[in-house]
């Protein structure tokens, strides 16, 4: 992450993220299937392999599908870049977030815990889970100390600030899913769409 100053002095805390180009690698009814990061052959799976020679790509690290705009013609083998988004407009990001391991319910689910005074040992345990009557079990769903983070996330009507159109470095306001380094999905914003600021 880090931060623009606008015309009247504002600072916006933007993250930069590398997008494209992805070039093109199936064309289905409704979907496009697109490829990021390229790699060794030796990296990739000889299914894969024939994938990506029968369009003629190099080997690409991450594959995803994504919904396709009916309006528009594709071809295997061409490559998305920035020029689909345009600044001011909202996009939505998916990606997985950071893994916290294992974690107690305050942590996890915002517990208030037990009572601190005297007297009192239950201060961050969990506590009657149940009733011994009706039902006589633990309902399913209840809130428990388990794994935390490493989930898909998506954050909706993240703002596209600037377009690095010569190094495809997107600057979007705020902060997105994930540590360093990781792998993102970007998509016009459904709700917004590509309504422009202020529009």
């Amino acid at each position: 992450m880090t931060q623009l100053f606008t015309p009247d002095g504002a600072k916006i805390s933007v993250t930069a993220i590398e997008a494209g180009p992805c070039p093109i690698l199936q064309v289905n009814a409704k979907s496009i299937q697109l490829g990021f990061g390229a790699t060794r052959e030796s990296r990739v799976r000889k299914p894969e392999l024939g994938l990506f020679k029968k369009v003629n790509v190099a080997p690409q690290k991450f594959v995803r599908e994504v919904p396709r705009d009916a309006a528009k013609e594709y071809k295997p083998g061409e490559a998305l870049t920035l020029d689909i988004f345009a600044e001011g407009s909202y996009v939505d990001i998916t990606g997985i977030s950071r893994g916290k391991g294992f974690q107690g319910g305050m942590k996890r689910w915002h517990w208030a815990g037990g009572p601190t005074t005297h007297g009192h040992t239950s201060h961050r345990r969990v506590g009657s889970i149940g009733s011994s009557t009706t039902p006589g079990r633990v309902w399913k769903g209840h809130n428990m100390p388990g794994h935390m983070g490493d989930e898909q996330v998506t954050i909706q009507n993240c703002k596209v600030i600037k377009i690095d159109a010569a190094n495809n470095i997107l600057l979007v306001q705020g902060a997105v899913p994930g540590p360093k380094n990781t792998y993102l999905v970007i998509r016009t914003a459904i709700k917004k769409g590509a309504k422009k600021a202020g529009a």
